[in-house]
């Protein structure tokens, strides 16, 4: 058995966080956040423990089927497949459009309430189906859907350089988050045996990152550009997330390390040294939302979710390194993490950290559950390989 003292740590918080999810979060979203009347599943929980009856957006239902699809693989006992099955049945029914693509926005009891068609809800729809057919199996039909999506993007929204086009016809600026997803979608579908297509989108993805996304000079990961992939003037066009550069390099190692692509590999390394050198706030232990590329921050504020990027990045890492500060690093970002789970209701979080170190009162949002799973089912498979390699 591995010496455990280098992560002993990370093996700590991964029992506490695993523990919090399958005793907590998994039975109140389930219980509450799925609406067991109309279908799908709520957008909020409020801090009373109550569900929020508002409009559902598309990107909401794949991601808590993502979450429920890994509460079977973690081990919560309660009914995964069923809630599956339930954000399915919703998604597939009252979000599709005749001519392509998944709808925005629907009412509680399905209706249509905005038929816009959002890049970045595309690739979590894709992502979702490859989650749900890895526990469904093959015959739930799901991979025949998501290849219909993903030619659909290819026929009417590709880029005439690389990449997608936000919308269609096309509007500025271009981003990368849609991107990353998207990748995220297409490695999910890869790991899942789907047909070589898959494989040639993240390849492009990520040559994209490489070559557009990330300064040359700086290492940064950009947010926002123009038509040719060039990041757009001013302010906005010099911001980036110390998120985002965590989440970043846990796919380009991924990619990296299964294309034996050192240039993706030394990339996503410098992501993470610029996100833990510029990114976190020494006095709450916690990453920042957003910097300018002089490294100065651009907002102090703390959301929820980049705290579960810089876990996976960091066991990732770790992982592959061996180097203990990864390690370290991981348990840092639980650490952070779940100082957003102070709630009297147990289960649900805060979303938004003050620079004061208050939180901002308000209703948990559901699509945190998705970045909380994701990151304690990375810790979690990465620390038993170390264990029981």
């Amino acid at each position: 058995m591995l010496n455990l003292k280098k992560f002993q740590e990370a093996a700590e918080v991964r029992d506490e966080l695993k523990s919090w999810l399958l005793d907590k979060a998994f039975p109140i979203w389930w219980e509450q956040g799925a609406d067991h009347a109309l279908g799908g599943f709520h957008e909020k929980i409020d801090q009373s423990g109550q569900a929020v009856n508002l409009l559902r957006r598309g990107r909401v239902q794949p991601r808590q089927i993502y979450s429920f699809a890994i509460a079977k693989e973690m081990g919560w006992t309660g009914p995964a497949l069923q809630a599956v099955r339930h954000g399915l049945d919703f998604l597939l029914t009252y979000y599709p459009l005749p001519a392509g693509g998944y709808r925005t926005l629907v009412a509680p009891g399905g209706a249509p309430a905005d038929d816009f068609i959002s890049l970045y809800d595309q690739a979590f729809i894709l992502f979702a189906l490859a989650s749900a057919h890895r526990v469904l199996g093959r015959e739930a039909g799901l991979e025949a859907r998501a290849v219909e999506l993903r030619d659909w993007l290819r026929s009417s929204r590709a880029h005439p350089r690389a990449g997608f086009e936000e919308t269609a016809p096309p509007t500025l600026p271009l981003k990368s988050n849609p991107h990353m997803h998207l990748f995220e979608a297409s490695l999910a579908w890869v790991e899942a045996g789907g047909d070589g297509h898959w494989q040639t989108m993240a390849d492009e993805i990520a040559e994209l990152a490489l070559t557009r996304f990330i300064d040359p000079r700086t290492g940064v990961l950009r947010e926002y550009f123009d038509a040719d992939w060039k990041p757009i003037p001013g302010d906005e066009g010099r911001l980036f997330e110390p998120g985002h550069q965590f989440e970043w390099a846990w796919l380009l190692l991924r990619w990296g390390q299964a294309k034996g692509r050192q240039d993706a590999m030394d990339a996503a390394f410098r992501l993470i040294a610029i996100g833990e050198t510029h990114g976190i706030d020494p006095v709450r232990g916690v990453a920042f939302n957003s910097l300018f590329d002089d490294f100065t921050v651009h907002d102090f504020q703390a959301r929820l979710w980049p705290q579960t990027e810089r876990i996976k990045a960091g066991v990732l890492a770790a992982s592959l390194t061996g180097n203990a500060d990864y390690w370290r690093m991981a348990s840092a970002g639980a650490r952070g993490l779940m100082k957003y789970f102070s709630n009297a209701v147990p289960g649900i979080w805060w979303d938004r950290l003050n620079p004061d170190n208050s939180f901002v009162a308000e209703a948990a949002p559901a699509t945190s559950l998705y970045h909380i799973v994701c990151a304690a089912h990375e810790l979690d498979v990465w620390i038993e390989k170390a264990i029981r390699p």
